[in-house]
């Protein structure tokens, strides 16, 4: 597998090669110095170009980077399916070369760079041919770190989560797997990692991210805590998906109590309880019921 400084020397050296590229910065994971490094870090590339018509138009330049195992042109796919797409500004290719490195290459138009550049915050300059880049401050993961939550969205938050149980309580109970599990992972997790995170940010003055879909969840939780999560995922087995739905319940139940006492929130012990009955009684529901209780 070519090495990091590989990488960036041949990316940096297409660059200065080709009299069409005139600036080239980076965003992404590599420019933030608070997530661990390995080898399964994507380079976020962006190409800063006179026009974007003869890249588009032959593609074989994409192969100087290395031998390519899989290749996606997201903005490719968008317009075939309909979406109105602007090629003239900017164009994306998704790179996984057989090597495992993987390089997501954007290509755009010093207009669209104007509009874009810095909105990230974890953005670096590499290379600048005609002083066209921005300054902009170094690169920071702020906007990534937790947000503190108002009392209406915590609220929210644990009003969605105890509600919507009661759809993967009847998905279960009408032997519906794929609504059961989908209502469980898109509408629930969803809840309960919501209330992680803002506990996790309590727990360290809220400048701390928990990564992309709480990748980094892992690192925050105490071992009882990130026990109880994982058992939160279940297979197929409905005693499993049960025991699942309950310890989901235990730990936002332990977790939303800690966040409304550090925010002087009010947790509403009601629907914890009337909810958690709810999910008791249908769980020995028999299939023949004619009435939950």
């Amino acid at each position: 597998m070519r090495t990091e400084k590989e990488m960036f020397d041949l990316l940096e050296e297409t660059a200065r090669k080709d009299g069409r590229i005139r600036a080239v910065y980076m965003n992404g994971s590599r420019t933030n110095s608070n997530v661990p490094k390995d080898i399964f870090q994507d380079f976020d590339i962006v190409y800063v170009v006179t026009e974007t018509a003869s890249f588009i138009n032959d593609a074989n330049w994409i192969h100087t980077f290395g031998d390519l195992l899989m290749l996606q042109e997201p903005d490719k796919n968008d317009q075939s399916i309909g979406m109105d797409m602007d090629f003239t500004q900017s164009y994306g290719y998704l790179m996984l070369f057989k090597d495992g490195n993987r390089v997501d290459l954007r290509i755009e138009t010093k207009e669209s760079m104007l509009e874009r550049y810095g909105g990230d915050k974890l953005t670096v300059p590499l290379i600048d041919k005609d002083d066209c880049l921005p300054l902009i401050p170094a690169p920071t993961d702020i906007d990534y770190q937790i947000k503190q939550p108002s009392e209406q969205r915590y609220r929210v938050c644990c009003n969605n989560f105890w509600w919507c149980l009661q759809n993967v309580a009847k998905g279960i109970w009408r032997d519906e797997l794929p609504y059961a599990k989908q209502m469980f992972e898109q509408v629930i997790r969803p809840r309960l990692d919501e209330m992680i995170a803002w506990w996790v940010g309590t727990k360290n003055d809220f400048q701390v991210s928990i990564g992309k879909m709480g990748k980094y969840l892992k690192i925050y939780l105490p071992e009882p805590y990130w026990d109880l999560y994982k058992e939160t995922y279940s297979d197929s087995t409905y005693e499993n998906v049960w025991n699942s739905v309950f310890t989901a319940c235990e730990l936002f139940r332990i977790l939303a109590k800690h966040v409304a006492e550090h925010f002087g929130f009010t947790y509403e012990n009601k629907d914890d309880t009337n909810m958690t009955h709810y999910l008791m009684q249908v769980r020995e529901l028999p299939r023949d019921a004619k009435g939950i209780f």
